[in-house]
């Protein structure tokens, strides 16, 4: 799914427009970026628990060169998926 579906999706079940659903979605956006940055965890109840997590400075290969690279230390976002959105996955549909 792509933002622009999502967004699309988000309109039509909160029956709102697009543009306000866009706005919804990109607040949402700025508002885990800005705790992340933080350096806060977010936990959504029923999805999961945005955090971030630490790589450490490593070397690489330039794939088309073959040249040795340093990689610098940095900082990635990890998201851990709830109990409850793995078993909503994990159900078996009944026939």
């Amino acid at each position: 799914m792509t933002k622009e579906e999502f967004v699309a999706q988000l309109a039509q079940a909160g029956k709102i427009t697009k543009t306000q659903a866009d706005g919804i979605f990109s607040t949402f956006v700025e508002i885990v970026a800005a705790s992340l940055k933080e350096g806060e965890r977010v936990t959504l109840r029923g999805l999961g628990v945005f955090s971030v997590v630490r790589k450490k400075a490593r070397t690489g290969r330039n794939p088309a060169t073959g040249a040795v690279l340093k990689i610098p230390a940095r900082k990635g976002v990890k998201f851990s998926a709830s109990s409850v959105l793995k078993q909503h996955l994990n159900k078996t549909k009944k026939k």
